[in-house]
């Protein structure tokens, strides 16, 4: 069992390191073991709790981004009916270039999640972790910064239109590291569009679009089945959601704001230290 005051913590933090290129999975998995809390990860209860949170996250992501999703899904649908992709329609190609981007980590996932997770889910491996995944968004500022005369030169969507079916397959699987606790959803996206040509503010939209199908979709197919199966009290666990869902919001307007002007390196830095000295601690 969760108290409030637990869930107010876990859940405002779970909102945010789910849009925050920091891994939400991982800092779940540190936060107790850093504040001493007597928590079983493995409790129904708590995976109760963590798909709760990210389906609350989802469905902020869904919101915001609600007008853009209403026009790729109706994009999609047109090309289904004139069975062809119109290059010119771009609310069609970019529904597509998400379905392409989303089949790694939906096939992964299913497959591998859960063993991933039993393996990996402990406080020494998702600290390395989280160092790799600081090195992995610094890594991508660096190349970007090398190869920056290749960038792709557009307005908003434009940019995301003139990504390449293989460009969309390769964030995609770049968008796989996530299983692995430590690594982020958000950040690997995100280093994998700036790799292809995009700039900041158009690699945060592509990777906020590419993860919400995923996670609404894990949330919703989890949810249903855990809760059958227990009578928990509910109250810290919508008390938690609502939180997250807050701090998602948020979460994403700074983003959008900060992208405009700024780069991953900050988070990149916050990533390898946390990673470094947690590790020392856990090994130790």
């Amino acid at each position: 069992m969760l108290t409030y005051f637990q869930a107010l913590i876990m859940g405002g933090l779970q909102g945010f390191t789910e849009l925050f290129p920091i891994s939400s999975l991982g800092h779940s998995v540190l936060l107790p073991h850093v504040l001493g809390w007597n928590i079983d990860e493995g409790n129904n209860y708590f995976l109760i709790f963590i798909v709760s949170t990210h389906f609350a996250t989802a469905l902020v992501l869904l919101g915001l981004y609600w007008k853009d999703w209403v026009k790729i899904i109706k994009g999609m649908f047109r090309s289904l009916k004139n069975r062809e992709i119109n290059q010119s329609d771009k609310y069609e190609k970019i529904g597509w270039l998400l379905v392409i981007g989303t089949i790694p980590a939906g096939i992964l996932g299913l497959l591998f999640e859960q063993k991933i997770k039993s393996i990996f889910a402990t406080p020494i491996y998702v600290s390395i972790f989280l160092f790799f995944n600081g090195l992995l968004l610094y890594s991508a500022e660096i190349l970007r910064k090398k190869s920056k005369e290749k960038e792709i030169s557009a307005n908003s969507d434009e940019k995301i239109l003139k990504l390449s079916w293989s460009q969309s397959l390769k964030i995609g699987c770049m968008q796989t590291l996530a299983l692995i606790p430590g690594f982020s959803r958000t950040g690997s996206a995100f280093s994998g569009g700036l790799l292809s040509g995009l700039n900041h503010e158009d690699a945060m939209r592509f990777s906020f679009l590419l993860a919400t199908p995923i996670i609404f979709a894990a949330s919703v197919l989890k949810l249903p089945e855990l809760i059958g199966k227990n009578n928990y009290a509910l109250g810290p666990i919508i008390f938690g959601s609502i939180i997250s869902a807050t701090t998602a919001y948020l979460a994403v307007k700074f983003l959008t704001k900060y992208f405009e002007t700024k780069t991953l390196k900050p988070f990149a830095l916050y990533c390898a230290i946390v990673g470094i000295l947690l590790s020392i601690i856990f090994i130790f």
